[in-house]
C-alpha cells in the first residue's frame, strides 16, 4: 500500500525558517515527479513547488528565493526548505509523488501538515 507521510510543519514567526519531508512508502513502482501543494483558508490550492526525478525544479513566483525543493531517490522522501517565511505562507502544506506502475501512473498525496507564520 502506498503513502506518503510528511513531517516538520509547525507554528514559525515571520522572518523564520521550517523544513518539510514527505516520506514515500510502499513497492512496485518507481517515482517521477514529486511536489509540495498548498492551501490557505479560504483560498485554492496552489502547487508551491516541484522536482522531477531529473531534478529539475519550478517554483510558485511567490516563493522564488525563499523555498527549495529537493529529493532523496533512495530514501524515497522530498523535502521542502522553507526560509524568510511570510504570514501569507500560512498554510496547510501537501507532498505529492507521480508514482509508475507496471500497468500506468498514479499520482498520490500525503496528509497535509499544518505551517502557521506569525507576523
Amino acid at each position: 500500500q502506498v503513502q506518503l507521510v510528511e513531517s516538520g510543519g509547525g507554528l514559525v514567526q515571520a522572518g523564520g525558517s521550517l523544513n518539510l519531508s514527505c516520506a514515500t512508502s510502499g513497492a512496485g513502482f518507481s517515482i517521477d515527479d514529486m511536489g509540495w501543494d498548498r492551501q490557505a483558508p479560504g483560498k485554492q490550492r496552489e502547487l508551491a513547488a516541484t522536482i522531477t526525478s531529473g531534478g529539475s525544479t519550478d517554483y510558485l513566483d511567490s516563493v522564488k528565493g525563499r523555498f527549495t525543493i529537493f529529493r532523496d531517490n533512495a530514501k524515497k522522501t522530498v523535502y521542502l526548505q522553507m526560509n524568510s517565511l511570510k504570514p501569507e505562507d500560512t498554510a496547510v502544506y501537501y507532498c505529492n509523488a507521480l508514482l509508475s506502475f507496471p500497468r500506468g501512473r498514479k499520482r498520490y498525496w500525503g496528509q497535509g501538515t499544518q505551517v502557521t507564520v506569525s507576523s
